[in-house]
């Protein structure tokens, strides 16, 4: 097979700052690097985890919005992996952020719990 993995994954927020403070100071990804395009009025940040490049956070001016909610055609989530489901969820709600209620994977027998971004994207929490 010619695919090696997956390289990073695209991000149009509507709200430069809000995503980007979300991301870097609640997430906790690193700032690769971040380039304001002035022709294109747009920035793009590239953010890594555990110093592996996995998010390219963009701004554009108007960005239309893309149904997110229920199950709708497309990317459905992006997945973070964790040791500790209960203990991610603590440090998330510590920071003002909501998860679900945690559910049991059927076929793996493993925790995991949704929660949202800024513009509703759903990301989850899944323990290894």
């Amino acid at each position: 097979m010619f695919l090696k993995s997956i390289h990073h994954t695209a991000i149009i927020c509507s709200n430069y700052e809000t995503s980007k403070d979300f991301y870097v100071n609640k997430l906790g990804l690193e700032v690769m690097q971040e380039v304001y395009r002035e022709e294109r009025d747009s920035y793009k940040l590239n953010l890594a985890l555990n110093g592996q490049y996995v998010i390219e956070l963009f701004s554009f001016p108007n960005p239309p919005e893309r149904a997110s909610r229920p199950e709708a055609r497309g990317l459905r989530h992006l997945a973070f992996a964790v040791d500790d489901v209960e203990a991610a969820i603590e440090a998330l709600q510590d920071k003002g952020i909501s998860c679900e209620d945690i559910r049991i994977d059927p076929t793996k027998n493993k925790k995991f719990t949704f929660f949202q971004d800024p513009d509703g994207l759903p990301l989850e929490l899944y323990e290894q």
